[in-house]
Parts: C-alpha cells; sequence; structure tokens
C-alpha cells in the first residue's frame, strides 16, 4: 500500500470554472514526487477527482509452442541437468563414436597421405581436431536426448522416469521444475529463447538452465498421478 502526503496546494480558479486545487505528491514509500489534481464543485472545499497511484507494469506470458510428434511430448524446453540425467547409454556410446569421428579421421589421413608438416605441426592438429570431436560428440549425445522429451523419437523410458520424478516433487510439496526468482515474464522469455533449441545446434548451440513452469505439457497429470497413489496407500494401510 502506497501512502500519499500532499503538500504545496494551490487554488485557480476563474470567472465561470469550479475551483480546481493542484497539489504536489509525495508517494512516503518510495519518496517519488507526483503530480495530483483536485476539482471543487463551485467551492472552496476540494473533492479528488483523479488519482495518482502506481501500478505494478503488465506482465506478458505467451503460449508455450507445441510441435506435432509421433511420440507423447514431455517437454519442450528440458533443463540441461534434466536432459543429462535422462540420457541412456547409447547416447554416450553415440556421443563417444562421434568425438572420436574428427582426430581419428585426422590421424587415418595422416597415414595414408602424409602430411609433412614440420616438428609439431601434426601434433596441433591433433589437439584442434579433438576440440571440434569433443564439442561435436556432446552436442550429439545431447540432442538424441533432448528428442525424446520433444517426442521426436521413442521415449517410453523417459516418460516414466518424468512421471516417477514429477510425482515425487508433488508428494514433497515441491514446485515440478524448481525454484525461479525470475518474475513471470522472464521466466516467459528464457523458455522462448530456449524452446526446441536442440533442434538448431548444427547452428547455435544453446540450452536451457532457467527453472521456470512454461515446457508445454499439462501439469495436472502429475497431481492426479500422485492423488491415486497416495489413496492407494491409504488403502493399503486400512
Amino acid at each position: 500500500m502506497h501512502v500519499i502526503s500532499f503538500a504545496n496546494r494551490h487554488h485557480v480558479t476563474g470567472p465561470e470554472a469550479p475551483t480546481t486545487c493542484s497539489f504536489n505528491c509525495i508517494d512516503d514509500s518510495t519518496n517519488d514526487r507526483l503530480n495530483c489534481e483536485e476539482t471543487a464543485l463551485g467551492d472552496d472545499s476540494c473533492t479528488m477527482a483523479d488519482t495518482t497511484t502506481k501500478q505494478s507494469p503488465q506482465t506478458y506470458v505467451g503460449t508455450s509452442k507445441v510441435v506435432q510428434t509421433d511420440y507423447p511430448l514431455i517437454d519442450n524446453d528440458p533443463h540441461f541437468k534434466r536432459v543429462v540425467g535422462y540420457a541412456r547409454t547409447s547416447d554416450y556410446v553415440a556421443g563417444a563414436t562421434a568425438a572420436a569421428f574428427a582426430p581419428g579421421a585426422l590421424y587415418a589421413l595422416e597415414r595414408f597421405a602424409p602430411s609433412y608438416v614440420g616438428k609439431g605441426g601434426f601434433a596441433k592438429a591433433m589437439r584442434l581436431a579433438g576440440f571440434v570431436g569433443l564439442a561435436g560428440g556432446f552436442l550429439y549425445f545431447y540432442q538424441r536426448s533432448a528428442l525424446r522429451f520433444y517426442g521426436a523419437t521413442e521415449n517410453a523410458r523417459e516418460r516414466e522416469m518424468d512421471m516417477r520424478e514429477m510425482v515425487s516433487k508433488v508428494k514433497a510439496g515441491q514446485p515440478l521444475y524448481g525454484e525461479s526468482r525470475l518474475s513471470p515474464y522472464l521466466q516467459g522469455v528464457a523458455a522462448r529463447q530456449s524452446r526446441y533449441s536442440a533442434l538448431f545446434f548444427s547452428t547455435v548451440p544453446w540450452f536451457n538452465f532457467v527453472n521456470h513452469d512454461q515446457h508445454g505439457v499439462d501439469t495436472a497429470k502429475y497431481y492426479q498421478q500422485a492423488e491415486r497413489e497416495l489413496e492407494a496407500e491409504r488403502a493399503g494401510k486400512a
């Protein structure tokens, strides 16, 4: 609640005009100087006509875009930790294979078609190829896991893991997608920047490190499942 103090009252009158009182107002909560006006109906007693107040800025939370896929959507903007944590063994194998390709291919070329670079030249080239391989291998590993969250590839295991994780949070009274100190507007900005970002890795590697609640799914299913499980537990104890 803002408390407004009035100071410096001035009367402005005319031959046929009602008395107008202008004020310099100070918001006691912020010490901001405001402009206020009051209009009287023919006498010197002024009644407030327009009240100057401070209002919170409008916030915009856009709808979460959802792409039609062959499998059910789990999360269209999964957090970095979830993507890595849900990865399968096959993802690690595929990522390691992709990471080894660049240095392996360069070494094979050097064996069959020597470059005859000077001393230390080939070692530098191998280090660069190793870095490129590691970066590419990690992105490939990450993308394979992220595509299952999007429902682009088979994701039965991930759907089960997601349900278990979220139901556990519901039972514990925790936020489904973690605590966030950002406003709803900034959460929406973050979500729109990284939603389906794994599909664009070939151009811009982009990850979601922000906790927000815009993930393209109806979270009611988690609460319904938690309610069913709690009811079953109560029935089992009875």
